[in-house]
């Protein structure tokens, strides 16, 4: 039990898992007085040489008063942090705040001396490392903003985890110890670094998973059938390249084999490492076998047991007991409720999974959150995988089943780098941590294709789904997403269509596509669907039904040379004859084009008409069908709308033809691939968020801070919303209350004429239409009158609200959002004002910061924004002032993690400048650790 010492409540929200270099995982956590036992055990199993490094001096053992020293916190001048594995410690760190004389201090002195200790069995794991970031974000969270280490000039590991750590820092020399100096504040190298290691420690631990040298499945069955026995068959009839264990506790002693398989009654009897274990046995015995996996030193778990969050509050108990009882022993969890886990490669051939067939090997990365959607890509991809030249298959696949630990971020943490996977597949029910998300597809998609589907779009996660809360709607997390160049698609049969082009095509440089085939028809339904998905199609160019193979790969070559076109897609249908293009033939002859130019796409729209001849006959004809009519060896053509044309063997290297069954597919996933392919050339050159010289950040955050003083959250007044606004350049038409006629009189003359006369009241405020405005009042007398008009309509001052406001020039009206969503992190919005945006929904987002170039974009990116470029001759508006007012906003919201809401509505965009009369802005805490800060896995 952990108890909270001297001054400060015990610090929970300090407690953290984190993964290691080698992809284990370790507990950090703050250290209390009941830690002295471990901090002696830990010591004791340190090396002298590793004691010398951290006293400058021998020290065997620790004294009483050593133990009291480095138990007792105060969790704000004094802090200590441990390392935990298996609930033992293997490294600490503590700082200890000092003043400038280098002596013990308290607040407002800022800096810290900072020390670690890590155990030599765990040195080189990235321990030190991780320490560090979450010794430091602790640190300033208690105000400290610089720290400062002495170490002896041998001790490179320790110099190398300060110098690596990307921090601004001084480095200086003295009396035979190497001081080092470094400001606390998050740099952009220090973050690099921080992702870095994540990323390399995440693809590491996925890697043990996927790749494992030794499997054991707990809970295989004595007799055939059952989970257990059945993953183990699929394990050793995939042909496992590593040693597999059959687990079973109720197997007669003496029982040394199980379908031909070394079998033992617990993994503690296996003689030697066991990587990973499938867990197939009843909830209620699974917290024994983790026991056990975790004293053996198995690396990983792929539980498919169910009876865990999905079925309820108790199972939700049971599956975070699951998680912390793993992690206490460094092990990652897939599931549970897992359909498990399969790799392809000649290396390993695992098949871990309930899948009774290993699908194709190929360069498709397959993530599904859900058993039964895992069994359908698997199955659609084996019935699609054939191509004109060539198979397509999985290079990889993860059914995470509830994702209690292993998500899909840390999935494509691996396939980012992951030679054998070219196209990445995700069915996601629920993204557990969206920013994260988000930060990861952005630097996936720019190396490969990301193709997303997800379910429960319009429903609550599924049960056994941890999410964070979320206020956006799903088409703006959809849109934020696809901004970070995931293709969004909504269907599994989108996703396998467009997943299968991307791993055979290269990516079209352009819209411009060609059409040709065998089919007038055919090639003008391919037309409008390339017109309905914003492609530029040129006339369909009809080959007549009489082509020949001869003729298919001469119209296909002389496409593939235009200069003006950037894609072909071929429609094909058999045709009725003794001179119809035979389908090897035709594979053969597109192949053949194809190979001559193969830095563009070539799709094939391939119908097939089956046994309609067949039918047609029989529908002719009153007679009784006999045996003669359907020789027995003759077997009727299927008619699935997923054949395809025949499959060969293509070569190494060489890019495959997919087929569609339709032309509206193929020109689907035709046009989600020039959007992508658009989308890497601009992600080449994202833009920069550029500095302002009139913006006083100190100025806004000595506001800031002295307005949160007053409470936890709170909605600014105008004056206090102007100044904050003010600050980065913001400027806000003032708007004086007018709770009487002669008040408005009085306000009109201090701002002068023309002015508006504005009520404000909720039901109101933003409403012009329902006539709560008077524009344009040039004089007292008309003020008046409107006056009067407006509280004649709408009710007596008090409820009106008065204000007026000294007129704008004409323009456009216009909307700028800021939000801080829990999920998805900071949101920049943008629409027109009015009925455009509220009715229609027609806003854009980008994730904040926003750089220049997605400022120019979020403009262009709302349905009516031809209302700002002289819609039907009127003016153009000021598009360049309107998207410096959005980088002005996003660059307070970023640089204020305090402002958690900015609404500035409306704002009137002229043809020079532009004006905002109405602004909001919401303050409140920053949360205490946010996506910034130190690597941490999901809490349970």
């Amino acid at each position: 039990m952990q108890t909270s010492p001297d001054r400060h409540e015990y610090p929970a929200h300090w407690e953290a898992d984190v993964v290691l270099r080698d992809g284990g995982t370790a507990r950090i956590r703050p250290i209390t007085v009941d830690d002295a036992e471990r901090l002696v055990s830990f010591y004791e199993q340190v090396s002298d040489e590793s004691k010398y490094y951290r006293f400058f001096a021998p020290y065997p053992r620790l004294s009483a008063k050593d133990v009291h020293r480095f138990t007792h916190h105060d969790f704000v001048d004094r802090v200590g942090l441990a390392a935990t594995v298996g609930g033992e410690f293997i490294a600490t760190v503590r700082y200890d705040r000092i003043g400038a004389d280098g002596t013990p201090a308290s607040a407002p002195a800022d800096e810290a001396e900072v020390a670690f200790l890590v155990q030599d069995a765990h040195q080189g794991r990235g321990v030190a490392s991780a320490l560090l970031e979450h010794i430091a974000a602790v640190a300033r969270e208690r105000g400290i903003r610089r720290f400062a280490a002495e170490v002896l000039p041998a001790n490179n590991k320790m110099i190398k985890v300060f110098t690596d750590a990307g921090y601004t820092q001084k480095r200086s020399f003295e009396d035979g110890v190497v001081r080092l100096e470094f400001d606390l504040e998050p740099t952009d190298r220090s973050l690099a670094v921080q992702y870095a290691r994540e990323h390399r420690a995440e693809a590491r631990s996925v890697q043990r998973l996927l790749a494992p040298g030794s499997v054991a499945v707990i809970g295989a069955g004595r007799t055939p059938g059952g989970v257990g026995r059945s993953v183990l068959g699929n394990i050793r009839d995939a042909g496992y390249t590593g040693r597999l264990y059959a687990v079973n506790r109720a197997l007669p002693e003496g029982q040394k084999e199980l379908d031909g398989v070394p079998a033992h009654r617990s993994v503690r009897d296996i003689d030697g490492p066991v990587d990973l274990a499938v867990v197939a046995v009843p909830a209620e015995h699974v917290p024994e076998v983790v026991t056990e996996c975790g004293e053996h030193g198995v690396q990983g778990l792929v539980v498919v047991s169910a009876g865990y969050a999905e079925s309820g509050t108790e199972g939700r108990e049971r599956q975070r007991a699951l998680v912390r009882h793993a992690r206490t022993y460094g092990m990652r969890i897939i599931g549970p409720n897992a359909f498990g886990i399969i790799n392809t490669s000649p290396r390993v051939r695992l098949n871990a999974s309930l899948a009774p067939e290993t699908p194709r090997p190929g360069r498709i990365g397959l993530f599904a959150q859900s058993g039964a959607i895992g069994i359908a890509l698997l199955s659609r991809l084996h019935r699609r995988g054939g191509g004109v030249t060539g198979v397509t298959g999985v290079s990889t696949f993860v059914s995470s089943g509830n994702r209690a630990d292993v998500s899909g971020n840390d999935v494509l943490q691996y396939w980012y780098e992951d030679p054998d996977t070219d196209v990445v597949l995700m069915y996601l029910e629920s993204i557990g941590n969206p920013r994260k998300f988000t930060r990861l597809a952005r630097r996936t998609a720019a190396a490969k294709p990301l193709v997303v589907v997800q379910g429960a779009r319009h429903a609550a996660a599924p049960q056994g789904h941890a999410v964070r809360a979320t206020r956006l709607p799903h088409a703006t997390v959809s849109a934020l997403l696809r901004q970070a160049g995931v293709i969004r698609v909504d269907t599994i049969t989108e996703l396998v269509d467009a997943g299968l082009l991307l791993a055979r095509q290269p990516l079209p440089a352009g819209p411009r596509v060609a059409i040709l085939g065998n089919s007038e028809s055919l090639g003008l339904l391919t037309y409008d669907a390339c017109l309905a998905e914003g492609l530029r199609p040129h006339p369909p160019r009809d080959l007549t039904t009489a082509a020949s193979a001869a003729d298919f790969h001469t119209a296909l070559s002389r496409a593939l040379a235009d200069d003006r076109c950037d894609a072909v897609v071929v429609t094909a249908i058999p045709a009725v004859g003794e001179g119809s293009v035979a389908d090897a033939a035709l594979a053969d002859a597109l192949r053949s084009a194809a190979a001559a130019a193969p830095a563009k796409p070539v799709l094939v729209v391939h119908v097939e008409l089956g046994g309609l001849a067949e039918a047609l006959s029989a529908a002719a004809s009153t007679a009784p069908q006999t045996e003669a009519d359907h020789p027995p060896h003759i077997a009727p053509r299927p008619t699935s709308t997923d054949e395809r044309l025949p499959t060969a063997e293509a070569p190494e290297g060489e890019h495959l033809i997919p087929a569609y069954p339709a032309a509206e597919r193929a020109v689907r996933a035709l046009g989600q691939a020039v959007t992508y392919a658009q989308w890497r050339r601009d992600a080449a050159d994202p833009g920069k968020v550029p500095e302002y010289e009139d913006i006083d950040e100190k100025g806004a955050a000595t506001l800031i801070d002295g307005l949160l003083a007053r409470g936890q959250g709170l909605t600014l007044g105008t004056e206090e919303t102007c100044g904050l606004l003010g600050h980065y350049g913001i400027p806000v038409h003032r708007a004086l209350p007018a709770p009487t006629p002669d008040a408005a009189a009085e306000a009109a003359r201090t701002l002068g004429y023309p002015v508006a006369l504005k009520a404000t009241a909720p039901h109101l405020r933003h409403r012009a239409d329902l006539g709560g405005v008077r524009l344009d009042l040039a004089d007292e007398d008309q003020l008046r009158r409107s006056y009067t008009e407006l509280t004649e309509l709408f009710g007596a001052p008090e409820e009106l609200r008065p204000v007026v406001q000294r007129m704008a020039p004409r323009g456009v009206d216009v909307v700028v959002r800021a939000v801080i969503d829990p999920a998805a992190g900071a949101v920049l919005s943008f629409g027109l004002a009015g009925a455009a945006s509220q009715l229609l929904g027609d806003t854009a987002h980008r994730l904040i910061p926003v750089t220049d170039k997605e400022a120019t974009s979020l403009v262009r990116s709302i349905r009516t924004a031809p209302l700002l470029f002289g819609w039907r001759g009127s003016a153009p508006a000021d598009t360049r002032a309107l998207e410096e007012l959005l980088l002005r906003v996003s660059r307070l919201v970023d640089d204020h993690p305090e402002v958690v809401a900015v609404t500035l509505e409306p704002v009137v965009v002229a043809s020079h400048g532009l004006s905002v009369l109405g602004a909001s802005v919401r303050l409140a805490p920053p949360p205490a650790r946010d996506d910034l800060g130190p690597r941490t896995l999901p809490a349970y």
